[in-house]
């Protein structure tokens, strides 16, 4: 599989990451062979999350069995340096590692909160304690809010290494700053940070809670998903195409393969093409939340 510089971290990830939320809908037999299907896949870099349920304790095992094999990706939505400290802890220690590759600033919406982990008391400050501390190696930031928030925070972070942030062609096709991506990935790319990319798969949003439950929806994603092989690969293939250093797969586990099948056959797509789905999906509903700062 295709691997590509994680910014200036050292490591070349996979252009596909395995979102390991997906492990936290199987037992511990199921998650264990998932993660040696992905495994076979060729797949290094893996990533999870405190608020993934279970997701780290079922990881656990073969984690450690191939922590070698594994760049990790874990994260805090914890902005304070105490509630940093505690979550890093108790990551490790449900992990069952003695180190986190690259530890994230998860889900960052609005300003007060950059305020609040830029801060002396903030959650940057437990980072860069941990990395001095050899706990953690790289530090990153998550966010699907507000591209604005993403550039300012890489205006006011200097020691970001990786962000994450939504990319797909419904995305791709809005004319609205609060929809630019593309100014996220562009200054990124000319920082030489790495670029990591979810709800790449996502279709749309689920129907309100009082039309499907939630216990009736038929994926466990956040957003309603693409489903179909020939749909996975062309998201698939658009995410990759736009230069990200890897895509994140899908929540549900019974996606994942078609996700790892499609990032093993990658070999690019043309502009024509990418044009062509843009304009396909533009008017649909977009899967990622509306600006949420304020």
């Amino acid at each position: 599989m295709e691997t590509r510089p994680l910014g200036d971290t050292g490591h070349d990830s996979t252009v596909t990451t395995f979102g390991a939320i997906a492990l936290n809908w199987l037992e511990q037999e199921g998650a264990d062979q998932l993660v040696e299907h992905v495994l076979d896949y060729g797949v290094n870099h893996f990533d999870v999350a405190p608020t993934y349920g279970d997701a780290e304790l079922k990881l656990g095992p073969k984690l450690r069995q191939h922590r070698e094999e594994i760049f990790l990706g874990c994260k805090t939505q914890e902005r304070t340096y105490e509630g940093a400290w505690r979550k890093l802890e108790r990551s490790l220690n449900r992990l069952g590692v003695e180190k986190i590759d690259l530890y994230q600033v998860h889900g960052l919406e609005y300003d007060e909160e950059l305020d609040a982990i830029t801060g002396d008391d903030g959650a940057l400050a437990a980072f860069r304690e941990a990395k001095e501390q050899g706990l953690i190696d790289h530090v990153g930031l998550t966010s699907h809010g507000d591209p604005g928030l993403i550039l300012d925070a890489l205006d006011r972070i200097d020691d970001l290494e990786s962000v994450m942030f939504p990319l797909n062609p419904v995305v791709a096709g809005k004319d609205d700053d609060e929809y630019d991506y593309e100014a996220v990935l562009a200054r990124a790319e000319a920082e030489n940070i790495g670029t990591l990319g979810i709800k790449a798969f996502a279709g749309g949003s689920w129907p309100s809670t009082d039309e499907l439950p939630e216990a009736d929806r038929p994926f466990a994603n956040w957003y309603r998903p693409v489903t179909a092989p020939d749909e996975i690969r062309e998201r698939f293939d658009f995410a990759a195409a736009q230069g990200l250093t890897s895509v994140i797969s899908a929540g549900d586990p019974k996606l994942v393969t078609m996700i790892l099948e499609a990032a093993a056959d990658y070999d690019g797509m043309d502009e024509a093409a990418q044009r062509s789905l843009v304009e396909r999906v533009r008017h649909d509903d977009s899967p990622v939340p509306e600006q949420l700062h304020h």
